[in-house]
């Protein structure tokens, strides 16, 4: 018990124990600050890998509009209504339930 007591009132000990709770708590890179930027950098990266893969879409979808000119016109016709002449166009909107 009395060797306990020598080292927990050690100069050396308290410092260091003062030290390590003042990084754990009060420092400006303490554990809640290190768990909030952890979580928002999973987030970012989810974000990155929805935006990567939305980038690649629409990379290939213009790829294919500048190269068939099939899907020009489906894409002009379905997306602005546009039509040839003497042609009628029906447009069907269905109502969702409730």
């Amino acid at each position: 018990m009395e060797r306990f007591l020598t080292v927990i009132c050690n100069k050396y000990v308290i410092s260091g124990v003062a030290f390590v709770v003042w990084m754990l708590f009060f420092d400006r890179h303490d554990v809640a600050t290190q768990y909030s930027y952890y979580s928002q950098l999973k987030a970012l990266k989810a974000e990155k890998v929805f935006y990567t893969t939305e980038i690649e879409h629409v990379t290939q979808t213009v790829e294919n509009l500048n190269n068939n000119p099939q899907e020009l016109q489906r894409l002009a016709r379905e997306r602005y209504q546009m039509k040839k002449e003497n042609e009628d166009v029906f447009v069907i909107i269905e109502q969702e339930e409730e």
